[in-house]
């Protein structure tokens, strides 16, 4: 609405209520036209999957995505009168790229079920609601549906803010052949979901022990006698309290909707900015950007000063590293993998030369994937 069609404090009723139809008539006539456009895109977006189909390339291509998105928040953004708000851009054209891309190749996704887990509106929020989702009862089952060419992608948490590393992910990286093409990070609000809002009659807390590990002081602190009991997901917690009417749940708010169950406490967690890191896996990892990550697995030599030396090799290149953790290496007791996130893309020459060396002096090297950094 445009300042000169807002209705002063004088208009009358008569008035405002002629102004509204109007602005709806309007509203009507602006949707034909969205809705023409996204036709005429649904059209281009098919020759485009001939052209690349002629061409033997493969048809989904997210780095191309990402860029579209970029470069229509840095058009809003450059905008002075501009009303959409920027936020929306990302899941609006989501969804329209998504719908387009499932008239040619609907994209099939494997993701930590069920439905309603914080995996799955993580690759709800990465593919879109046109995508076709697998559900797999764990995380080594979304590789396995990857690297047997049963899904295009895999979606598997890797790391909260909180808890840090998700072991299983960090476990079938180093033993499939997987690699991560994307990650993506999701803020976790979690809830306190159940049947009533009497907190002092809830006798049990279902939920995943990441969640319960989320939320441990304040389950402490307001639930102090209740039984926390572990479920294998968010979602078959709900599921569960909404089996048992002296119980409740940590989970998300899509757990609760989907368990039919109240929102009896939101945003629950111990620490407010808490999120959790998922990666995108695929049979081969991603071009590069410009602006990308490469995860790197490596066990070094059981001898003094092996790991100094390793974190010098990257020193060298001036390769910056963005993470590093450690996990027994379940091949002999006391040895130890090392898991890192490192800035660059493996194509690049610092990170080629960094990676040769790395080859050289330790056990054992993977490179798990080179990928964009998620914005």
């Amino acid at each position: 609405m445009v300042e000169s069609e807002q209705p002063s404090v004088d208009v009358s009723p008569s008035e405002a209520k002629a102004l509204l139809v109007d602005l709806r008539r309007r509203v009507d006539a602006l949707d034909d036209q969205i809705l023409g456009l996204l036709d005429q895109r649904a059209r281009a977006a098919t020759e485009i999957a001939r052209a690349k189909r002629r061409l033997s390339l493969v048809l989904h291509d997210p780095e191309r995505e990402q860029q579209i998105v970029q470069r229509l928040e840095a058009a809003v953004s450059a905008r002075a009168d501009a009303v959409f708000p920027k936020s929306a851009i990302r899941p609006v054209w989501r969804e329209v790229m998504s719908a387009c891309l499932s008239l040619e190749q609907p994209l099939t996704v494997a993701y930590l079920g069920p439905p309603g887990t914080f995996t799955h509106m993580a690759a709800c929020r990465a593919f879109g609601l046109a995508a076709h989702y697998v559900e797999a009862n764990t995380i080594p089952g979304v590789f396995d549906a990857v690297s047997r060419g049963r899904v295009t992608y895999g979606v598997a948490p890797i790391e909260n803010s909180t808890e840090g590393g998700v072991t299983f992910t960090y476990d079938s990286l180093l033993d499939g052949d997987a690699m991560i093409r994307q990650e993506l990070v999701l803020d976790v609000a979690q809830c306190l979901i159940g049947q009533t809002d009497e907190l002092g009659s809830i006798e049990r807390v279902y939920s995943h022990p990441q969640a319960l590990a989320q939320c441990r002081n304040w389950l402490s602190k307001n639930l102090p006698n209740a039984q926390l009991v572990v479920s294998p997901s968010t979602t078959l917690a709900a599921r569960e309290a909404a089996a048992d009417p002296s119980s409740a749940a940590v989970a998300s708010r899509m757990a609760a909707e989907i368990a039919g169950l109240v929102i009896l406490r939101e945003g629950i967690q111990d620490y407010e900015q808490n999120a959790t890191r998922f990666v995108i896996l695929a049979k081969t990892d991603a071009p590069p950007t410009g602006d990308d990550k490469t995860a790197v697995a490596f066990s070094t030599p059981d001898q003094r000063g092996a790991l100094r030396s390793v974190l010098e090799v990257f020193d060298h290149e001036s390769i910056n590293l963005t993470r590093i953790e450690s996990r027994p290496s379940r091949s002999k007791i006391w040895e130890y993998v090392f898991f890192t996130d490192l800035e660059g893309h493996r194509s690049e020459p610092r990170v080629e030369r960094a990676l040769a060396r790395l080859a050289e002096t330790c056990r054992m090297t993977k490179v798990l994937g080179s990928y964009p950094r998620a914005k």
